[in-house]
C-alpha cells in the first residue's frame, strides 16, 4: 500500500508502476490480436489527464484485505480485424474463456492488476532488481543443466557470489554434484 501511495506522490514512480500495469496489459492485448500501440497511447494519456502523470492503480487497505483498483481505458474487439484471419489470436481467446469483448477488458485489465501486484510486491520485499536477478540466475541454471532441487540451489549460490553466468552455474553444480 506504502509503494502504491509513492506512485501517487511521485510521478516518475507512477510512470514505473504504470508500465508494471501495461507488461500484463500489454501480453493480453498482444495475444489477442489487438493494437497495443492504441492501448499504450491511451493508458498513458489518461494517465496525464489531470495535467500531472500519475497511476493507473491504486492500493488500499480495506479492513485485512488489500484492494486494488485500476482506472484505464481500455478498447478491445474480439471479432473482426486480425481475428478473422490470425489463428493464434482466435486460439488466445478460446483459452481464456473470452466471448465479449467486455470479457476481454476484465481479463486484460486484471492480468494488468495482477502484474502491478507483483511489482509492487517485489519493490517492498527484495527490490524489482533483485527480483529479476533472482528470476535470470535460474534461468542460468536451468541452461547450466540444473533440475529439480538443484535449480534453486545454483540459482541462490550464484546470486549470492555476483556470478550470474552459465559458467559459475556449470561449476555450482558439479560442486554440488560431487564431481
Amino acid at each position: 500500500m506504502q509503494a502504491s501511495r509513492f506512485a501517487e506522490l511521485d510521478p516518475y514512480r507512477a510512470a514505473t508502476h504504470n508500465k508494471g500495469i501495461m507488461n500484463g496489459v500489454d501480453a493480453v492485448v498482444l495475444a489477442t490480436g489487438n493494437d497495443f500501440r492504441a492501448v499504450e497511447a491511451g493508458a498513458h494519456a489518461f494517465a496525464a489527464r489531470s495535467g500531472r502523470y500519475a497511476p493507473l492503480a491504486v492500493w488500499r487497505r480495506d479492513g485485512d484485505d488489500l484492494v486494488g483498483e485500476l482506472e484505464m481505458p481500455l478498447a478491445l474487439g474480439t471479432v473482426g480485424g486480425t481475428l478473422r484471419v490470425h489463428p493464434g489470436a482466435r486460439l488466445a481467446l478460446e483459452l481464456m474463456g473470452v466471448k465479449e469483448a467486455s470479457d476481454l477488458i476484465m481479463t486484460a485489465a486484471s492480468v494488468g492488476l495482477a502484474s502491478n501486484l507483483a511489482a509492487l510486491r517485489a519493490l517492498a520485499t527484495e527490490g524489482i532488481q533483485r527480483g529479476h536477478m533472482s528470476l535470470h540466475a535460474r534461468s542460468i541454471a536451468i541452461a547450466a543443466g540444473a533440475t529439480g532441487d538443484e535449480v534453486e540451489q545454483v540459482a541462490s549460490a550464484i546470486c549470492d557470489a555476483g556470478g550470474v553466468t552459465v559458467e559459475a552455474a556449470e561449476a555450482e553444480l558439479a560442486r554440488l554434484r560431487g564431481a
